[in-house]
């Protein structure tokens, strides 16, 4: 099998790893729960979203750039705890997608107020991009198959995003996340494709060895 490509995400987990340990462990003794952490990752982009919502896009921005730590912190702290599991990874998974979708229904709501269609078809396309690119992942490892990789993971749309909601320029990062978030989408359909393939001659291999 060809070797693992490590993901932006990856690479800034071993970047970042001397601040998120140490911060882990604090949080580790103050008893706070991993999925705890990752409950208030998802609570404080909920607050981000309803700032956007009304408008204020500088403070929705810095409340999700605030939030978006946490999602490094909850899995540290597991894995401090030696409690990393299934079930943990399953909950921030989940926690992943509420905190992208809520980020998106407050730009909805803020564009359908400004009657912006444009704007609100960009924020569909945005978020449709944003679950597929998660999707076809978690469809593909579900058949064993390779499906890492592409455009835009969830961090790079977060470095898309805030900075843009920060300085109040939100089309901006909309044109963005919805080509490169389907863009994406479509690099991993490939990828699983390839190793789909790749599986399926190595097995008719074996068969008439």
């Amino acid at each position: 099998m060809e070797e693992e490509r490590k993901s932006f995400s990856d690479h800034l987990r071993l970047w970042f790893k001397w601040v998120t340990d140490p911060l882990g462990a604090f949080f580790n003794r103050l008893g706070i729960h991993p999925n705890t952490m990752t409950i208030l990752g998802v609570l404080g982009t909920g607050l981000g979203a309803f700032m956007i919502a009304r408008g204020n896009m500088l403070w929705g921005g810095l409340f999700i750039l605030i939030s978006v730590p946490f999602d490094a912190l909850d899995g540290t702290m597991a894995r401090l705890r030696g409690e990393a599991n299934e079930w943990g990874a399953f909950v921030d998974s989940v926690a992943d997608r509420y905190s992208e979708l809520v980020t998106y229904a407050g730009l909805l709501y803020y564009y359908l107020d400004k009657g912006n269609r444009l704007a609100c078809i960009l924020v569909f396309l945005s978020a449709a991009g944003s679950v597929l690119v998660s999707y076809v992942k978690a469809r593909a490892e579900s058949l064993d198959l390779y499906a890492k990789g592409g455009l835009l993971t969830r961090v790079e749309r977060y470095i898309v995003l805030a900075p843009a909601l920060v300085f109040n320029q939100p089309l901006i990062a909309l044109w963005i996340l919805a080509i490169l978030t389907n863009v994406t989408a479509f690099q991993r359909i490939y990828i699983v494709r390839k190793d789909a393939y790749r599986k399926h001659f190595i097995s008719n291999g074996e068969k008439h060895a």
